[in-house]
């Protein structure tokens, strides 16, 4: 299980939302190993005065939070965050400065959906990749 939040300027992310949406679902599929069909993303997307952020960021600054299961090694998240940053600079043409990722895990128990606790249920990909 791994869901997306995207976080950027109303107007920046209104107009790149599918294209965005898209190369993050890739990266995850690839790095993950996640199945194509399992999209779980929310934008969020705030007004110039609701976003403060250093002056070496750009109107197209967006922070990516991504919470998943733990299990995953550290090289497959370094993976994730590496092909998130190549992928959205080449498909997007957002430089790496104003990208910020952070991955949240918790246990699979603290996980709940389909009426059962994310330990309890078989999950079609594996998580300790």
């Amino acid at each position: 299980m791994a869901q997306v939040k995207i976080y950027g300027l109303r107007n920046n992310l209104t107009n790149i939302q599918d294209e965005l949406s898209e190369t993050i679902h890739n990266c995850v599929v690839q790095a993950l190993s996640f199945p194509k069909e399992k999209k779980y993303q929310r934008f969020i997307k705030l007004d110039k005065n609701d976003m403060i952020f250093p002056d070496d960021k750009s109107y197209q600054y967006t922070i990516i939070e991504i919470n998943m299961m733990e299990g995953r090694t550290t090289q497959t998240k370094k993976n994730l965050i590496k092909l998130l940053f190549e992928h959205i600079e080449k498909d997007l043409n957002i430089v790496s400065n104003d990208i910020e990722i952070c991955i949240f895990e918790s246990p699979a128990e603290n996980w709940g959906f389909r009426g059962m606790t994310g330990d309890e249920i078989k999950l079609t990909y594996e998580v300790k990749i």
